[in-house]
């Protein structure tokens, strides 16, 4: 412990979303120092993980076993104030853009089934794409968000999300117009296609955005302030969960009525919300100047993007700003910089597998290898086993609820215990639940009774109902865990590997439908499902293996 006491400064006391909150009594004077702070206790101080062999240690001279950083960061700022009326702002950007994107992605569904009936080859082909996207250009989109001005990022992503949606709402108006089934016509295709390009920016557009916002902003702004960090993120995921319940159902609402109506309404809410959620991002960067940083120097463009604004603030972080370079230049420069190379993601997972994070992020990336999510593979079980559409509305919403629970009781219990231990905690009460839900299901199964019976489907519904409450605080702990370890400059491109893990699990559990479609085979892509939450489990279990778990 003695080794880990440092310089320090006084603290200032800020202003927080409810009350006054108080940092820490002594801020870390030293950046590369503030990494290896420990979230295992609240109130104690050692290296996260002092006992892995790979771990990084705190050194003058940089992390020992990652690949050199593009750049030196300077000295952490000390945070000058979180103001309720900057959090308000936050929120809102953050609700805009994950409530359009929701509302999008599920009303997409409704379009596709109303321009192409009976057949689901259209909608499979168009989430696929929008996955595979995501996946393929995480690398360069990490680089971005890693090296980019961050006012230009969130911008770009607001905007190409914006106008990605209106297209979109453009083309699926032609089509319901057309009338035309599915390979009818050269112009159906062509504008199926044309939507099919378009999903894949907004999906990125999405991605950019949230990977930006909540694993790069949210540092900066609560910098130096655990309390306060782990409440803006249990708030943001409180309305990411609300937009997956309320923007789905607003829209299936609105298409029970006009399909054409919500085409409408998807495109109006849309431009509606695109200079609000434009502005209030302004606001929140121009407020916090620890959000302000310089261009990459001496970086080629291949390794870069330089402000698609051509603005670059002054290393003196007083908010004037210079104008060079041409911005389309930039941009063709970026994407000819795109080699295959990257695309394979070579170097991005040499350093993500380096990097001491990679387990708590790979843990909580298996938990999207599951059909238990009351997404579209279980509602349709659940509709097989006699369960009416009112029926498995309500579970939804119960379901939803608990989620919610969630966001106010792992702040909490991060408080109380740390963020290591409520991730245990959580990931066993998850694991628990299951394990009673599947015990449940095979204890009718081995009685004779078919995996779609009545009994078999509570049973387990009950267990995955009460096992979301131990995901959504695995993954806020995980959060946390990824927020403190990785470092400035490779925030992005960590959490752009992370997001394609999650992409590349989540279509493998649309596959494990594919292969087993019949609801009566269930209890395969169940059991898989399992297994895939007992890997994460044990994965986290051997990131905390002693004498980290008990350290006194």
């Amino acid at each position: 412990m003695d080794g880990w006491i440092q310089p320090t400064e006084p603290a200032r006391k800020i202003t927080g979303d409810d009350n006054n909150i108080e940092l820490a009594d002594y801020l870390p004077a030293q950046n590369n120092v503030s990494k290896r702070i420990s979230v295992l206790e609240p109130n104690t101080e050692p290296p996260l993980h002092a006992n892995l062999s790979n771990a990084v240690t705190a050194d003058p001279a940089g992390d020992n076993d990652l690949p050199p950083s593009s750049s030196s960061s300077p000295p952490a700022p000390i945070p000058i104030g979180i103001s309720h009326s900057l959090t308000l702002r936050l929120y809102i950007s953050h609700f805009l853009s994950t409530w359009n994107s929701r509302l999008f992605e599920a009303g997409v569904v409704y379009f596709l089934a109303s321009i192409f009936p009976d057949n689901l080859l259209p909608v499979s082909l168009y989430a696929l794409s929008r996955n595979l996207a995501a996946i393929l250009f995480a690398v360069p989109v990490g680089h971005w968000i890693d090296t980019a001005h961050r006012l230009t990022v969130v911008r770009a992503s607001i905007v190409g999300q914006r106008l990605a949606v209106a297209a979109s709402c453009g083309l699926f108006w032609a089509l319901l117009e057309l009338r035309l089934g599915w390979r009818q016509s050269p112009l159906v295709d062509g504008l199926y296609g044309a939507s099919v390009l378009l999903a894949c920016v907004e999906k990125l557009a999405a991605g950019v955005n949230l990977i930006a916002v909540e694993r790069d902003w949210v540092v900066v702004i609560t910098q130096g302030n655990e309390e306060a960090r782990r409440k803006m993120n249990a708030r943001m995921r409180r309305i990411d969960l609300f937009c997956k319940l309320l923007g789905p159902l607003t829209i299936a609402l609105v298409a029970a009525a006009s399909v054409k109506a919500a085409v409408y309404t998807t495109l109006g809410m849309n431009l509606a919300s695109v200079m609000v959620e434009y502005l209030c991002i302004e606001t929140v960067f121009r407020r916090v100047p620890g959000l302000g940083r310089p261009a990459p120097l001496d970086e080629s463009v291949g390794q870069s993007l330089e402000p698609l604004s051509g603005a670059v603030l002054r290393e003196d972080g007083g908010g004037a700003a210079t104008t060079g370079g041409s911005t389309p230049l930039q941009l063709g420069n970026w994407i000819r910089s795109i080699s295959w190379r990257k695309l394979l993601m070579i170097p991005s997972l040499r350093l993500y597998f380096g990097h001491p994070a990679v387990i708590p992020s790979l843990a909580l990336s298996l938990l999207y290898l599951t059909v238990l999510s009351f997404s579209g593979q279980m509602l349709t079980y659940l509709l097989a086993s006699n369960l009416t559409l009112w029926q498995v509305g309500i579970i939804r919403g119960i379901s939803t609820i608990f989620e919610l629970s969630a966001t106010w009781i792992a702040p909490r219990l991060m408080k109380r215990i740390g963020v290591l231990r409520t991730g245990l905690w959580s990931i066993t009460w998850q694991m628990t639940w299951l394990a009673g839900g599947v015990s449940c299901f095979f204890y009718y199964y081995g009685k004779g009774y078919e995996a779609t019976s009545l009994m078999s489907a509570v049973g387990l519904v009950v267990a995955v109902a009460f096992s979301r409450v131990g995901l959504w605080g695995f993954d806020l702990s995980v959060q946390n865990i990824v927020q403190d370890e990785v470092e400035d400059d490779r925030r992005g491109i960590f959490s752009s590997v992370e997001a394609s893990f999650q992409n590349m699990f989540d279509m493998s559990a649309w596959a494990l439908t594919i292969i087993w479609p019949n609801p009566n085979s269930f209890q395969w892509p169940l059991v898989i499902s399992v297994a895939a939450v007992y890997a994460a489990g044990g994965l986290f279990a051997h990131f905390l293996r002693p004498p980290i778990l008990f350290y006194s």
